[in-house]
């Protein structure tokens, strides 16, 4: 079976901790643990993941070096990609016992410079603030904010992925036996010119969108969207909030999801979940038991035969 795994990029530096490669490196290391059982139990494994506190760090590091010399964003997405990559590829090796060749790609990731996605930011980057916090860095800066829970943070612009370009060199090391890890921060935004060339341009690209356009393209089995709560809510937020097991695409596509949060994932598993194929979404460090179906939420096809016949 083939798995592409996405790593949340909260997940990997949870709410409100500090920052520091320390407190990454301890988050990466459980994450590992999981992934390492579904690879001890033979299955082949494409590693993505997110980078929005990171890249809001290495952003806030640019500007204050000197702000009219800021890297761009894709620039910065190259950057975080190599750095969670690195920790990411070293701790899976440990894990494994160096038993299993593991190799990160830069991913560039082919996008519509005319897709309306730039005229309205939705991705957040970066640590979370007070609101007041957040309108004088926003004033100052040039930002876009927007509220996340109970904080607000800086949201830029992600346009929908369209073309993996390094998906012959993917598929070169997955028929060598090699765990990819790729696709880092949603991938490197790109567009492509006229004359065919590609140039970075300013965006994050959302991470379990392109992981189910990975999935996709790659025929992998299962797409397993990794964060840091257990499952799926119906009713979020309220009293009568129950964790969902199991649902079909269709069902789950007609949930009230917040649309910076847990609506992409569901909306990237569900698109990807036909006959034969199951996206699943729950904690990083249950990956094994959500591909087993003993934890999170399941969406498939097969749960439709599995509702009628309960």
């Amino acid at each position: 079976m083939l798995v592409v795994a996405a790593l949340g990029g909260n997940a990997l530096l949870k709410r409100g901790q500090l920052m520091t490669a320390e407190n990454q490196r301890a988050n990466v290391r459980v994450a590992v643990r999981s992934l390492a059982e579904i690879v001890r139990a033979g299955h082949s494994l494409v590693i993505t993941h997110g980078n929005g506190p990171q890249i809001g760090l290495l952003a806030l590091q640019s500007a204050a070096y000197n702000p009219a010399e800021a890297y761009p964003l894709d620039v910065l997405v190259a950057e975080t990609a190599g750095m969670i990559g690195y920790m990411i590829e070293q701790e899976l090796e440990n894990a494994l016992g160096h038993s299993k060749p593991v190799a990160t790609l830069l991913t560039q990731i082919v996008v519509d410079a005319q897709d309306p996605a730039f005229n309205k930011p939705t991705k957040f980057i970066g640590p979370v603030y007070s609101r007041e916090e957040a309108e004088a860095r926003a004033k100052s800066a040039g930002w876009s904010i927007a509220q996340d829970g109970d904080k607000w943070r800086r949201v830029v612009a992600s346009p929908a992925p369209s073309e993996i370009p390094e998906m012959t060199i993917l598929k070169l090391l997955l028929d060598q036996g090699v765990i990819v890890i790729c696709a880092g921060g949603g991938g490197i935004p790109v567009v492509r010119q006229d004359n065919g060339h590609l140039t970075g341009i300013e965006a994050v690209v959302d991470k379990d969108a392109v992981s189910g356009l990975l999935a996709h393209e790659l025929g992998a089995d299962a797409l397993l969207l990794l964060t840091d709560v257990p499952a799926v809510m119906r009713d979020f937020g309220t009293p009568a909030q129950s964790q969902i097991g199991a649902i079909t695409p269709e069902d789950a596509l007609k949930l009230d999801l917040p649309a910076g949060s847990m609506r992409p994932k569901v909306t990237a598993a569900a698109a990807f979940a036909t006959a034969g194929r199951m996206g699943g979404i729950g904690r990083l460090d249950q990956a094994s038991e959500i591909l087993a179906g003993r934890a999170g939420t399941r969406i498939s096809q097969e749960n439709a035969k599995e509702m009628k016949n309960g």
